[in-house]
């Protein structure tokens, strides 16, 4: 095997039932990733042999605490932070909620919070409720000509009284990268904290909390080939200063419990394993014998799904910039550094949800609309139209598959 390997994708989709099932090509991504067969296993195996609460000394209790353990102690890893710094919660728009109402005591009426009109709603709706308790909100707003962010625009908005700033490190709209270890930069040398949305990088990169140097950082499981459940981390210091929001007594120093409110779906967090499990046999697969921790193996496994996106991408791209009727959300060029296989686009004169029907006669799974980023469309203009058309693809999707879409796009817009 070489020491650089290409995807084995005949080995990859082999990991997924449903892409084995039909031909039906899978470019809805971005809203949630497919589920390897590791994560129904592990699910199943807790709910058939320990589905009983833990933390008590009888042996299924005693079996499901270790699994439940296991499963957050790799959840932690995956993102290079300690079990202690990571919230497991139903979703990432609820782990906002409660994180805002644990940070709002730690700031005087008249601080600010930066948020941006590019991010998810998730990382804007509790943050700009803010408003109505004293803090003002200031917009860190894109340019419309390409729908990035630019720091020298945030800088404009920093001042001593800046507390928050909140930015998504990949669009799920544009799928633009930004540079968060950057923007941390900047938000800390104004004494602010940095919250970043990493739903959307999550399928395509790997997470380290530590070297992107964040006080926050949210991703949900289910765009990481997991189920329907979301991890925010929250720095240590950071996690002990807010105030808790669980039962009255769960003590300021157990985290993370303090912000676990309702605790946890056993079986659902005990499911998480399996992600591992299917980077490790990725792993296993392509480097034989390599000697790594979790987090190192997964920047291998990454690394193989950097370079077949960038070979999705290509195809795809090349169609949609060459028609004069199509406008592209985000940036046209670039390597997956700068962009993800995220792409929506406008079509002059056509209904995206009659362009998304005609995808889905022709085999191929698209979805239109805002997405749940429902600044950005308004922003750049689409919101009348119905939004926009989203194509998103991840490593498992083939070459021959995203030939078959840029040539049904060819003729079709």
């Amino acid at each position: 095997m070489p020491d650089t390997p290409s995807l084995d994708l005949d080995f990859v989709r082999g990991h997924f039932p449903l892409l084995a099932k039909n031909d039906f090509i899978f470019c809805d991504n971005a809203a949630g990733t497919l589920v390897p067969r590791s994560v129904a296993a592990r699910m199943t195996a807790f709910m058939t042999e320990c589905q009983v609460q833990p933390n008590n000394p009888y042996p299924a209790s005693e079996l499901a605490t270790a699994r439940l353990t296991e499963a957050k102690r790799l959840m932690a890893e995956m993102i290079n932070a300690t079990p202690e710094e990571v919230v497991v919660g139903h979703s990432t728009t609820n782990n906002v909620y409660v994180l805002s109402h644990a940070l709002r005591p730690l700031m005087r009426e008249g601080d600010e919070v930066i948020v941006t009109n590019l991010d998810h709603e998730a990382n804007n709706g509790a943050w700009r409720r803010l408003a109505e308790t004293g803090i003002t909100v200031k917009e860190w707003r894109l340019r419309p000509e390409n729908g990035d962010l630019l720091l020298e625009d945030l800088d404009a908005l920093l001042t001593d009284r800046t507390r928050l700033v909140c930015v998504t490190h990949c669009s799920n709209v544009t799928g633009t990268v930004n540079d968060i270890a950057e923007i941390a930069r900047r938000a800390h040398a104004a004494g602010a904290w940095i919250c970043a949305d990493g739903v959307a990088y999550g399928p395509h990169g790997r997470i380290d909390v530590k070297a992107l140097d964040v006080d926050i950082y949210l991703c949900s499981l289910y765009k990481i080939y997991g189920p329907h459940h979301a991890l925010m981390y929250v720095r240590r210091d950071l996690m002990l200063e807010a105030k808790g929001q669980n039962h009255f007594f769960i003590g300021e120093d157990a985290i993370p419990a303090k912000l676990n409110v309702g605790g946890h779906d056993y079986e659902v967090v005990a499911s998480t394993t399996g992600i591992a499990d299917y980077f490790d046999a990725l792993h296993d697969h392509h480097f034989p014998g390599s000697n790594l921790d979790f987090h190192g193996r997964l920047g291998q496994v990454y690394g193989l799904f950097a370079a077949q996106e960038e070979r999705l991408s290509a195809p795809i791209l090349g169609v949609l910039t060459a028609k004069p009727n199509v406008r592209v959300l985000g940036r046209t060029e670039g390597g997956r550094a700068v962009r993800a296989p995220t792409f929506t686009f406008a079509v002059e004169g056509r209904d995206p949800a009659e362009i998304v029907a005609a995808l889905g006669r022709e085999g191929i799974g698209a979805t239109a609309g805002h997405f749940y980023a429902y600044r950005i469309i308004e922003a750049l203009g689409h919101m009348d139209e119905g939004g926009v058309v989203r194509i998103s693809l991840v490593h498992y999707n083939t070459e021959e598959e995203a030939r078959r879409v840029a040539e049904t796009l060819d003729r079709m817009l």
